[in-house]
């Protein structure tokens, strides 16, 4: 008996693909990059906008909203597949709740 395979169409280029790593391992690492190497670099000119990380290369690309901001991220590293986001000012990207969402630091 052979087996089935997926047809040539959906494996490779363009395939979607998953987090090779943990989440928290994502979060961690991305949380790091961004304090250790963007922070200092984004705060004053870009509140509220969204950086997105490659936490494999530390490639980072910063927009609007998330969508731009993972676009921008796959121009210069198409291969990245661990990304992490962080909203600049905030505690979280998004909110579903209803505290205050700015750092206090």
């Amino acid at each position: 008996m052979t087996e089935a395979k997926a047809p040539s169409s959906t494996v490779g280029r363009g395939a979607p693909r998953g987090p090779s790593r943990p989440v928290d391992d994502i979060a961690r690492m991305g949380s790091e990059i961004y304090e250790r190497d963007i922070k200092a670099h984004v705060v004053a000119d870009h509140d509220g906008e969204i950086v997105a990380i490659d936490v494999d290369s530390g490639d980072w690309a910063i927009a609007k909203d998330l969508m731009t901001a993972s676009d921008l991220l796959r121009e210069k590293r198409p291969d990245a597949n661990d990304v992490f986001f962080e909203r600049v000012g905030f505690r979280s990207v998004y909110s579903f709740g209803g505290g205050p969402l700015r750092r206090n630091d």
